[in-house]
């Protein structure tokens, strides 16, 4: 019974007395082989050399801040809606009166989460935020050995405040100095 129209017939010839020392052979895949040799090798040597990343590339989440430095999110919940992968999870809550400079609306994510290892980087919840909260950056995830790692919480995700430098203790002076080397 024949399934397909793709069958070879196979070549049952004999060998001549070249053909049977097998030297055609051996000196096509060294012909090969020279050829190889020297062409540009199509690798980079990783950590001396990085490779530039395209312009539209998808890193990591960040929950921005409006220019008073209140966070923009507001826990409608479409961008965890818009996410083919369910990879983000949300808790919204009240605003408490003495939280208007931290909160934009009377609402916020008490909880905000995204599980980088279900997240695709298809950009959806991106582009699902009304407030353009939430955006996709330039780095990369970290890699780790720990699966809880790669759950990151408002902790992570959100972008710190940058103080006046005339107002800045030294701890945060240290906070904001690590968060410039990371934006770089």
């Amino acid at each position: 019974m024949q399934l397909t129209k793709r069958s070879k017939q196979v070549d049952t010839h004999l060998l001549s007395a070249l053909e049977s020392t097998y030297l055609p052979g051996i000196l096509k895949g060294m012909a090969i082989t020279f050829r190889h040799i020297f062409k540009k090798a199509p690798t980079i040597r990783y950590p001396e050399v990085k490779k530039p990343f395209s312009s539209v590339w998808r890193g990591v989440h960040i929950l921005k801040r409006d220019e008073n430095g209140a966070e923009r999110c507001t826990a409608c919940g479409l961008c965890a809606l818009a996410c083919p992968a369910e990879a983000i999870t949300m808790e919204a809550a009240e605003r408490k009166p003495g939280e208007e400079g931290l909160y934009r609306e009377e609402k916020y994510a008490a909880k905000y989460e995204i599980n980088m290892l279900r997240c695709i980087f298809c950009g959806l919840c991106e582009e699902a935020c009304p407030k353009e909260a939430i955006f996709l950056s330039n780095s990369i995830a970290s890699a780790n050995y720990d699966r809880s790692t790669f759950v990151y919480g408002k902790d992570k995700l959100v972008e710190p405040v940058i103080p006046p430098s005339e107002h800045v203790n030294v701890f945060e002076e240290g906070y904001r100095k690590e968060w410039m080397k990371l934006k770089k």
